[in-house]
C-alpha cells in the first residue's frame, strides 16, 4: 500500500471511530411524550455520550439519566441536557455502575415525562 493511500485509511478510521462513538454499548434514541428525538447514545464506562448525530426538539428543563427495562432512575442524574443537538458527554454519578442500565434517557424534570430513550446493547 502506497504511503499516501495508508494515511488517508488511517484517518477515515478515526473519523469513523469519533462519529461511531468509542468502545461502549450504542442505541438509537427515539422521541417520548409528544416529543421528536434522534441519533445515537453511547454507554462506556463512567460516561453517557449523545453522539454528533444527537436531535432533541424544544423540550423544557431536560437532563440525562438511564434506566432499565422503561423505567427511568433518578439517582442516575448527569446533568442538564447541555444542547439540543450535537455531541455531548456526562460523567455516571459515583456509586452508580452503568452495566446495571440497559437504556439512556433525556428526562423532562419539569413534568417528570421521558422527552427520549435509547436502549443499549
Amino acid at each position: 500500500m502506497k504511503r499516501r493511500a495508508f494515511i488517508a485509511t488511517g484517518l477515515a478510521l478515526i473519523a469513523g471511530q469519533s462519529f461511531a462513538g468509542g468502545h461502549g454499548r450504542l442505541g438509537q434514541l427515539e422521541g417520548r411524550s409528544t416529543h421528536t428525538s434522534s441519533g445515537t447514545a453511547e454507554i462506556a464506562g463512567d460516561k453517557v455520550s449523545l453522539l454528533d448525530d444527537f436531535y432533541l426538539d424544544n423540550a423544557p428543563d431536560p437532563v440525562v439519566g438511564l434506566g432499565k427495562d422503561g423505567v427511568y432512575d433518578p439517582n442516575t442524574f448527569m446533568g442538564e441536557l447541555t444542547n439540543m443537538r450535537g455531541a455531548s458527554t456526562y460523567q455516571v454519578p459515583a456509586g452508580i455502575d452503568s452495566a446495571d442500565y440497559n437504556e439512556v434517557y433525556v428526562w423532562c424534570r419539569a413534568a417528570n415525562v421521558p422527552l427520549s430513550v435509547a436502549r443499549v446493547n
